[in-house]
């Protein structure tokens, strides 16, 4: 979508929420000529700690010593 600088300054608050919501980006122009786009923001990634949060099953006991003989032990 193009715009041009004057109908942009009109309608800025409308175009925002518009831009949010379509995810499309709006060129803003100068007596015809491309200055600026409007673009979506990207929504904030996704962290790294504790993304992989309840995705993992324990099964069983992880503390208590195994009942088989380790090479390392002997």
């Amino acid at each position: 979508m193009k715009i041009s600088a004057g109908q942009f300054k009109a309608k800025c608050l409308k175009l925002m929420d518009e831009v949010r919501n379509r995810r499309e980006e709006v060129v803003i122009t100068k007596r015809g000529k491309p200055v600026a786009r409007l673009v979506p923001c990207d929504e904030k990634p996704t962290p790294i700690y504790g993304c992989m949060k309840s995705s993992v099953t324990i099964l069983g006991d992880i503390v208590s010593p195994v009942d088989e003989k380790w090479d390392a032990e002997s």
